[in-house]
Protein backbone atom coordinates (compact mmCIF):
# COMPACT_ATOMS: atom_id res chain seq x y z
CA UNK A 1 0.00 0.00 0.00
CA UNK A 2 1.35 3.27 -0.70
CA UNK A 3 4.88 1.54 -1.76
CA UNK A 4 5.46 -0.43 1.71
CA UNK A 5 4.04 -4.11 2.36
CA UNK A 6 0.66 -4.03 4.65
CA UNK A 7 2.41 -7.39 6.45
CA UNK A 8 6.14 -6.17 7.07
CA UNK A 9 5.31 -2.64 7.38
CA UNK A 10 1.39 -2.36 8.54
CA UNK A 11 1.95 1.00 10.95
CA UNK A 12 3.80 2.46 7.67
CA UNK A 13 0.90 1.05 5.05
CA UNK A 14 -2.02 2.66 7.39
CA UNK A 15 -0.42 5.88 7.78
CA UNK A 16 -0.65 6.20 4.29
CA UNK A 17 -4.19 5.64 3.38
CA UNK A 18 -7.17 6.84 4.49
CA UNK A 19 -10.40 5.30 4.45
CA UNK A 20 -14.52 5.28 4.34
CA UNK A 21 -16.25 2.13 5.10
CA UNK A 22 -20.09 1.69 3.96
CA UNK A 23 -21.19 3.47 7.27
CA UNK A 24 -19.12 6.96 7.92
CA UNK A 25 -17.10 6.40 11.20
CA UNK A 26 -19.44 9.54 12.67
CA UNK A 27 -19.70 10.86 16.22
CA UNK A 28 -23.76 12.09 16.08
CA UNK A 29 -22.29 14.55 19.19
CA UNK A 30 -19.67 16.22 17.69
CA UNK A 31 -19.93 19.19 15.07
CA UNK A 32 -18.30 18.76 11.81
CA UNK A 33 -14.95 20.38 13.37
CA UNK A 34 -14.72 19.31 16.54
CA UNK A 35 -14.83 15.96 14.91
CA UNK A 36 -12.33 16.15 12.11
CA UNK A 37 -9.82 18.56 14.70
CA UNK A 38 -10.53 14.92 16.73
CA UNK A 39 -9.62 12.87 13.57
CA UNK A 40 -6.18 14.76 12.47
CA UNK A 41 -4.81 14.77 16.03
CA UNK A 42 -5.39 11.01 16.23
CA UNK A 43 -3.94 10.72 12.73
CA UNK A 44 -0.81 12.25 13.41
CA UNK A 45 -1.45 15.65 11.32
CA UNK A 46 1.58 18.11 13.40
CA UNK A 47 -0.65 20.72 15.37
CA UNK A 48 0.75 23.23 13.67
CA UNK A 49 -0.85 21.82 10.26
CA UNK A 50 -4.62 20.86 11.90
CA UNK A 51 -6.54 23.83 11.42
CA UNK A 52 -5.35 24.19 7.21
CA UNK A 53 -6.06 20.67 6.44
CA UNK A 54 -9.50 21.11 8.01
CA UNK A 55 -10.08 23.95 5.78
CA UNK A 56 -8.54 22.44 2.82
CA UNK A 57 -10.56 19.20 3.65
CA UNK A 58 -14.16 21.29 4.44
CA UNK A 59 -14.05 22.92 1.42
CA UNK A 60 -12.83 19.82 -0.67
CA UNK A 61 -15.62 17.51 0.13
CA UNK A 62 -18.24 20.84 0.33
CA UNK A 63 -19.75 21.12 4.13
CA UNK A 64 -18.26 24.03 4.84
CA UNK A 65 -21.64 25.31 5.63
CA UNK A 66 -22.66 22.70 8.38
CA UNK A 67 -19.18 22.65 9.47
CA UNK A 68 -20.28 23.96 12.92
CA UNK A 69 -23.57 22.09 13.51
CA UNK A 70 -23.95 18.58 15.13
CA UNK A 71 -23.28 15.58 12.53
CA UNK A 72 -26.08 13.29 14.05
CA UNK A 73 -28.30 16.34 12.29
CA UNK A 74 -27.14 16.55 8.63
CA UNK A 75 -28.64 14.22 6.23
CA UNK A 76 -27.32 10.78 5.24
CA UNK A 77 -25.43 12.98 1.77
CA UNK A 78 -23.43 15.15 4.36
CA UNK A 79 -22.63 12.67 6.72
CA UNK A 80 -21.41 10.61 3.96
CA UNK A 81 -19.09 13.90 2.82
CA UNK A 82 -18.37 14.41 6.21
CA UNK A 83 -16.98 10.64 6.53
CA UNK A 84 -14.92 11.60 3.34
CA UNK A 85 -13.40 14.56 4.98
CA UNK A 86 -12.09 12.46 7.84
CA UNK A 87 -10.27 10.20 5.35
CA UNK A 88 -8.91 12.83 4.27
CA UNK A 89 -7.92 14.61 6.36
CA UNK A 90 -4.03 13.41 6.59
CA UNK A 91 -3.79 13.51 3.16
CA UNK A 92 -3.12 9.79 2.24
CA UNK A 93 -1.70 8.91 -0.85
CA UNK A 94 -4.75 5.70 -0.91
CA UNK A 95 -8.06 6.46 -0.40
CA UNK A 96 -10.15 3.56 0.27
CA UNK A 97 -13.82 3.84 -0.41
CA UNK A 98 -16.68 0.93 0.76
CA UNK A 99 -19.67 1.42 -1.13
CA UNK A 100 -19.49 4.99 -1.17
CA UNK A 101 -22.83 6.08 -2.57
CA UNK A 102 -24.93 2.90 -0.81
CA UNK A 103 -28.32 4.65 0.71
CA UNK A 104 -28.10 7.98 -0.78
CA UNK A 105 -30.64 9.57 -2.91
CA UNK A 106 -30.15 10.68 -6.74
CA UNK A 107 -28.85 13.62 -6.51
CA UNK A 108 -26.60 12.60 -3.31
CA UNK A 109 -25.27 9.97 -5.62
CA UNK A 110 -24.29 12.23 -8.51
CA UNK A 111 -22.92 14.88 -5.84
CA UNK A 112 -20.53 12.23 -4.63
CA UNK A 113 -19.46 10.77 -7.55
CA UNK A 114 -17.88 13.90 -8.56
CA UNK A 115 -16.33 14.55 -5.37
CA UNK A 116 -14.87 10.81 -6.17
CA UNK A 117 -14.15 11.78 -9.44
CA UNK A 118 -12.19 15.10 -8.61
CA UNK A 119 -9.71 13.02 -6.12
CA UNK A 120 -8.06 11.41 -9.20
CA UNK A 121 -4.74 12.65 -10.18
CA UNK A 122 -4.19 13.39 -6.21
CA UNK A 123 -4.78 10.72 -4.45
CA UNK A 124 -5.11 6.73 -5.78
CA UNK A 125 -8.58 5.88 -4.88
CA UNK A 126 -9.64 2.22 -4.66
CA UNK A 127 -13.41 1.85 -4.70
CA UNK A 128 -15.13 -1.26 -3.43
CA UNK A 129 -18.40 -1.93 -4.88
CA UNK A 130 -21.28 -4.04 -6.01
CA UNK A 131 -22.94 -1.62 -8.06
CA UNK A 132 -21.34 -1.97 -11.15
CA UNK A 133 -22.71 1.53 -12.90
CA UNK A 134 -20.97 2.86 -10.07
CA UNK A 135 -18.09 1.47 -11.50
CA UNK A 136 -18.48 2.94 -15.33
CA UNK A 137 -18.98 6.30 -13.68
CA UNK A 138 -16.58 6.84 -11.85
CA UNK A 139 -13.49 4.40 -12.76
CA UNK A 140 -10.75 4.07 -14.83
CA UNK A 141 -9.85 0.23 -14.24
CA UNK A 142 -11.58 -2.57 -12.83
CA UNK A 143 -10.44 -5.44 -10.77
CA UNK A 144 -13.18 -8.39 -10.46
CA UNK A 145 -12.70 -10.83 -7.40
CA UNK A 146 -14.45 -13.99 -7.35
CA UNK A 147 -14.19 -16.62 -4.23
CA UNK A 148 -10.93 -14.61 -3.22
CA UNK A 149 -9.34 -15.28 -6.31
CA UNK A 150 -8.76 -12.15 -8.85
CA UNK A 151 -10.31 -13.09 -12.09
CA UNK A 152 -9.88 -9.86 -14.51
CA UNK A 153 -7.91 -6.86 -14.43
CA UNK A 154 -8.35 -4.13 -16.96
CA UNK A 155 -10.60 -1.09 -18.25
CA UNK A 156 -13.93 -2.01 -18.85
CA UNK A 157 -13.29 -1.84 -22.86
CA UNK A 158 -10.11 -3.90 -22.61
CA UNK A 159 -12.35 -6.44 -20.15
CA UNK A 160 -15.48 -6.57 -23.04
CA UNK A 161 -12.74 -6.79 -26.01
CA UNK A 162 -10.99 -10.03 -23.85
CA UNK A 163 -14.49 -11.40 -23.64
CA UNK A 164 -16.54 -10.88 -26.25
CA UNK A 165 -14.32 -11.97 -29.15
CA UNK A 166 -15.84 -9.61 -31.94
CA UNK A 167 -16.86 -5.93 -32.49
CA UNK A 168 -20.26 -4.69 -32.11
CA UNK A 169 -21.34 -1.68 -33.82
CA UNK A 170 -25.11 -0.14 -33.47
CA UNK A 171 -26.76 1.85 -36.49
CA UNK A 172 -30.35 3.34 -37.49
CA UNK A 173 -30.53 4.29 -40.87
CA UNK A 174 -33.64 4.78 -42.85
CA UNK A 175 -34.48 2.66 -45.72
CA UNK A 176 -35.42 -0.83 -47.01
CA UNK A 177 -34.38 -2.90 -44.58
CA UNK A 178 -33.84 -5.48 -46.48
CA UNK A 179 -31.56 -3.84 -48.77
CA UNK A 180 -29.82 -2.50 -46.10
CA UNK A 181 -28.74 -5.98 -43.96
CA UNK A 182 -27.88 -7.03 -47.93
CA UNK A 183 -25.31 -4.01 -48.31
CA UNK A 184 -23.81 -4.40 -44.38
CA UNK A 185 -23.16 -8.20 -44.88
CA UNK A 186 -21.34 -7.58 -47.76
CA UNK A 187 -18.51 -4.97 -46.03
CA UNK A 188 -15.36 -6.79 -45.58
CA UNK A 189 -14.79 -7.74 -41.81
CA UNK A 190 -18.44 -8.16 -41.21
CA UNK A 191 -19.18 -11.53 -39.62
CA UNK A 192 -23.03 -10.90 -39.33
CA UNK A 193 -26.14 -8.31 -39.30
CA UNK A 194 -28.92 -8.63 -37.06
CA UNK A 195 -32.08 -6.74 -36.87
CA UNK A 196 -32.72 -4.71 -33.15
CA UNK A 197 -35.66 -2.47 -34.20
CA UNK A 198 -38.00 -1.47 -36.78
CA UNK A 199 -40.12 1.77 -36.91
CA UNK A 200 -41.44 4.46 -39.09
CA UNK A 201 -39.05 3.35 -42.05
CA UNK A 202 -36.20 3.32 -39.40
CA UNK A 203 -34.29 -0.21 -38.91
CA UNK A 204 -31.61 -0.23 -36.15
CA UNK A 205 -29.11 -2.91 -36.92
CA UNK A 206 -26.65 -4.46 -35.14
CA UNK A 207 -23.19 -5.46 -36.80
CA UNK A 208 -20.96 -7.84 -35.54
CA UNK A 209 -17.30 -7.61 -37.23
CA UNK A 210 -13.60 -9.66 -36.83
CA UNK A 211 -11.79 -8.77 -33.46
CA UNK A 212 -10.04 -5.01 -33.57
CA UNK A 213 -11.81 -4.48 -36.94
CA UNK A 214 -13.05 -1.04 -36.77
CA UNK A 215 -15.99 -0.94 -39.75
CA UNK A 216 -17.82 2.05 -38.76
CA UNK A 217 -16.57 3.98 -41.49
CA UNK A 218 -17.20 1.56 -44.61
CA UNK A 219 -20.92 1.22 -42.57
CA UNK A 220 -21.53 4.78 -43.02
CA UNK A 221 -19.91 5.00 -46.41
CA UNK A 222 -22.25 2.19 -47.91
CA UNK A 223 -25.10 4.58 -46.54
CA UNK A 224 -23.90 7.69 -48.36
CA UNK A 225 -23.64 5.57 -51.85
CA UNK A 226 -26.98 4.00 -51.46
CA UNK A 227 -28.72 7.67 -50.44
CA UNK A 228 -30.44 6.21 -47.56
CA UNK A 229 -30.19 8.61 -44.01
CA UNK A 230 -27.91 7.55 -41.55
CA UNK A 231 -29.34 8.35 -37.66
CA UNK A 232 -27.09 7.06 -35.29
CA UNK A 233 -23.74 4.94 -35.45
CA UNK A 234 -22.20 3.52 -32.06
CA UNK A 235 -20.01 1.02 -31.22
CA UNK A 236 -21.34 -1.14 -28.35
CA UNK A 237 -19.96 -4.10 -25.89
CA UNK A 238 -20.94 -5.73 -22.88
CA UNK A 239 -22.35 -4.28 -20.19
CA UNK A 240 -19.99 -4.55 -16.41
CA UNK A 241 -22.57 -6.50 -15.38
CA UNK A 242 -22.76 -8.99 -18.12
CA UNK A 243 -18.60 -8.83 -17.85
CA UNK A 244 -19.37 -10.09 -13.99
CA UNK A 245 -21.22 -12.66 -14.73
CA UNK A 246 -18.96 -14.05 -17.69
CA UNK A 247 -16.09 -13.89 -15.29
CA UNK A 248 -17.73 -15.27 -12.27
CA UNK A 249 -19.85 -17.96 -14.11
CA UNK A 250 -18.50 -21.60 -12.71
CA UNK A 251 -17.03 -22.69 -15.86
CA UNK A 252 -15.20 -19.73 -16.97
CA UNK A 253 -14.09 -17.92 -14.05
CA UNK A 254 -11.09 -20.81 -13.97
CA UNK A 255 -9.86 -19.79 -17.18
CA UNK A 256 -10.40 -16.16 -17.08
CA UNK A 257 -8.68 -15.65 -14.11
CA UNK A 258 -5.38 -17.27 -15.67
CA UNK A 259 -5.67 -15.32 -18.49
CA UNK A 260 -6.54 -12.42 -16.51
CA UNK A 261 -3.30 -13.10 -14.04
CA UNK A 262 -0.97 -13.39 -17.03
CA UNK A 263 -2.51 -9.85 -18.72
CA UNK A 264 -1.68 -8.15 -15.09
CA UNK A 265 2.17 -9.81 -15.14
Amino acid sequence: MAGYDVTEEPLEAKRRTGYLPENPPVYPDMTVDEYLTFVARIKGVPRRDVRKRLNEVVEKCAVTEVRRRQIGKLSKGYRQRVGLAQALIHNPDVLVLDEPTAGLDPKQIIETRELIKGLAGQHTVVLSTHILPEVSKTCQRVVVINAGLIVAVGTPDELTRRLQGFETVLITVEGPAAEIMDKFQRVGGVNWVEPRDSSQGRVTLEVNSEKDKDVRAELAQAVVESGWKLFELKTSGLSLEDIFLKLTTKDLSEEAAAGALKAAN
